[in-house]
């Protein structure tokens, strides 16, 4: 065997065939000597070429793959990285409406067949999210490709940050010019503050563009909850879309605040309270029949498929209580962003929450993640964002 490429056992072939770019440890037959984050070739069980992946031996994903057309191993440098992310804005730039919205993903790992890497951006800022190890081998070559794309600030959030799948080293900081956050953005000319340093994530939640929208459709002459708000996104939505008022939870403090600011960058007319509780608390406490609009936007409940169960309750429980309580004729807007709960068991979980509360409720529509999160056909996981919009009797 080439002690550089991973072989697979026989049988397991057919997700890499059908371009499933994650290949699991009970798949491999041999494991390549190569170091962590290394680059290899994937070779069926009888020595044929599957693949190229990023190599992880201590992952439970031992190998992400990205390009399944074989090729010398050397043509893995500048331009193959420039292209793929070329690729990447050019798909944005061409769907987006870049005048009204000036904050977007601009990579989207696997979806865009690029795994371990996210890079958002903020005005004029390319936010740089590396993953997993591999990636780190990558940021020169990813620098070079966004400033010809036409960023001048690049951020790169690495192992500071608590979302990384593995054990990425690369320090955070700037990688070329800076500005001074936080960041003012507007997404469909709703305005924000964006703090993509010290922020979860890449410091904004863009994956909830269109369903912020929806909120915004709805919302006039509406009082509304927004539970589990961080910096206010659907507020701050709410407040243009001619809300009443407009209640933000969060049970951090600091994450109320930047709400308040974010829903007065939009609206000087709305009444908006900032509360730092406990969701699940709050929505015990309120009165029934109060709210027109309840939102629903918890974290991932699920961050492995060993809390699948623990999270579904977890769901059940919060959609019950606002079931409990939303007034007759409103509408509740309920969300998972969990890889390991997929959408047709999240829509079981809020039948069950739904029954038990004793209410007719219909689906007004059913809704996932952007157009610049992609979903890659052949990887179904990345569909991770699904929500429901409830009418409740």
């Amino acid at each position: 065997m080439d002690n550089q490429a991973l072989r697979l056992k026989k049988g397991k072939e057919k997700s890499i065939i059908h371009r499933h770019p994650w290949i699991f440890s009970g798949a491999v037959a041999e494991l390549p000597k190569v170091e962590e984050g290394s680059i290899v070739e994937v070779l069926s069980s009888d020595g044929q070429f599957l693949a190229y992946g990023f190599y992880s031996g201590r992952s439970q994903i031992v190998c992400r793959l990205f390009e399944w057309e074989k090729q010398n191993t050397d043509d893995f440098k500048q331009q193959y990285w420039t292209k793929k992310l070329l690729a990447a804005a050019t798909l944005r730039r061409s769907l987006l409406h870049l005048e009204t919205t000036n904050t977007y993903r601009l990579l989207h790992a696997e979806g865009d067949f690029f795994p371990g890497v996210i890079i958002d951006v903020y005005d004029t800022v390319a936010v740089v999210q590396l993953l997993i190890r591999g990636t780190e081998l990558l940021v020169e070559p990813l620098k070079i490709a966004l400033q010809e794309i036409g960023f001048q600030h690049i951020y790169i959030k690495g192992k500071t940050s608590s979302f990384v799948l593995e054990d990425v080293r690369t320090a955070s900081g700037w990688l070329k010019g800076s500005v001074a956050v936080p960041v003012r953005v507007k997404e469909n000319n709703v305005l924000f503050d964006v703090d993509f340093i010290d922020g979860q994530k890449t410091g904004f939640f863009i994956d909830q563009r269109d369903n912020r929208q929806l909120v915004a459709h709805y919302a006039k002459g509406k009082r509304v909850l927004n539970t589990f708000c961080y910096t206010g996104g659907f507020c701050a939505y709410a407040a243009a879309g001619g809300a009443t008022s407009v209640d933000s939870v969060d049970i951090s403090k600091d994450a109320i605040l930047k709400a308040s600011t974010n829903v007065r960058l939009n609206s000087s007319l709305v009444e908006h309270t900032a509360v730092a509780a406990d969701c699940f608390d709050y929505l015990g406490e309120i009165p029934e029949a109060y709210y027109d609009i309840i939102i629903l936007d918890p974290p991932a409940f699920a961050k492995s498929a060993k809390a699948v169960a623990n999270a579904s309750r977890g769901y059940k429980q919060i959609n019950l209580k606002a079931f409990r309580k939303i007034k007759k004729g409103g509408l509740l807007f309920t969300f998972s962003c969990s890889q390991n709960i997929d959408k047709v068991l999240f829509q079981k979980i809020v039948f069950g929450a739904a029954a038990d509360a004793g209410r007719n409720v219909r689906i007004i529509h059913q809704v996932h993640q952007p157009l610049d999160h992609p979903i890659n056909i052949y990887h179904p996981e990345s569909e991770y964002l699904k929500g429901l919009v409830l009418y409740v009797e």
